[in-house]
């Protein structure tokens, strides 16, 4: 296998979940089990497989990517993917990639599927994606995918297969759908972003932007330009119900070792539960 960029990988609750993310570098995330990525900044050769991705806004850092991706599954004869995005960028997106198809003299064939907050996207028959609003300096949207359970109403359990049967051929529903949130992906927000939908504090897995984390850095200059403080999450700190938030697209004027002693100073609560994403050694 070809390697051709960073990749930091890690296993929790039967996920896989790897990736990269750096501010005003690149960020791409990759979870195999879900069949689904984040952020086209950069393309790792190993994420080519993969078909679905779910961007978050149209910075560099995170879309640089998208005629590479794009060019690279259509050389290797792969069916074209499928990329939802802010419908605000979805015509620049493909003025982009119009663009490329000029230059490189190949097609660039794909579906940009843009998305609004409130949508509800069926991925599958297994899982499904809430789109929810973030705030950053441009046109953005955060993801939270959910694994879709059907199960039987209450009011029909213990009934025998047959009377179950019986009840669906006179066209009742006996079944009702159930979403577990199982990923959230916020992108690039301030912590308005964190705070538009409950289920961000609900998922399995938050993956969310921590980019500043110095006590000296200015909240407020922070949340204009749409991002995020340490000291965000230690406000909400009772709020989250997560079993791993990882904290991710550190400002490159942060060291790392810089970052992880600020996260030992978590309360408990939250401390065994954080992971700074950052390939470089302390």
């Amino acid at each position: 296998m070809v390697e051709n960029l960073p990749c930091e990988t890690l296993t929790h609750g039967g996920l896989t979940i790897q990736g990269y993310s750096r501010a005003a570098v690149q960020s791409y995330w990759l979870i195999p089990e879900l069949k689904l990525g984040f952020e086209l900044g950069a393309s790792p050769w190993s994420f080519m497989g993969n078909r679905t991705w779910l961007v978050t806004h149209g910075h560099l850092d995170h879309l640089a990517a998208l005629p590479v991706f794009v060019a690279r599954r259509r050389m290797m004869k792969m069916e074209p993917p499928v990329i939802y995005l802010p419908a605000e960028i979805v015509d620049d997106a493909w003025r982009v990639l119009k663009a490329w198809q000029r230059l490189d003299r190949g097609r660039m064939n794909c579906e940009l599927i843009g998305v609004k907050p409130g949508e509800l996207i069926a991925l599958s028959r297994e899982h499904r994606v809430a789109v929810f609003p973030t705030k950053h300096t441009v046109p953005s949207c955060g993801y939270i995918v959910y694994d879709v359970r059907k199960k039987l109403k209450p009011e029909y359990q213990g009934l025998r297969g047959d009377e179950i049967r019986d009840l669906r051929q006179q066209g009742l529903e006996v079944v009702a759908e159930t979403l577990t949130p199982l990923v959230c992906f916020t992108g690039d927000t301030n912590p308005a972003g964190l705070d538009a939908h409950p289920d961000v504090y609900e998922s399995k897995v938050l993956i969310t932007e921590m980019t500043f984390f110095r006590p000296e850095h200015r909240r407020e200059k922070i949340h204009k330009f749409g991002h995020m403080h340490l000291d965000d999450l230690l406000e909400r700190a009772d709020r989250f119900r997560n079993e791993l938030i990882i904290l991710a697209h550190l400002s490159t004027r942060t060291h790392v070792s810089e970052a992880r002693r600020r996260i030992e100073q978590l309360p408990e609560s939250l401390r065994g539960r954080v992971r700074l994403w950052s390939q470089e050694e302390a």
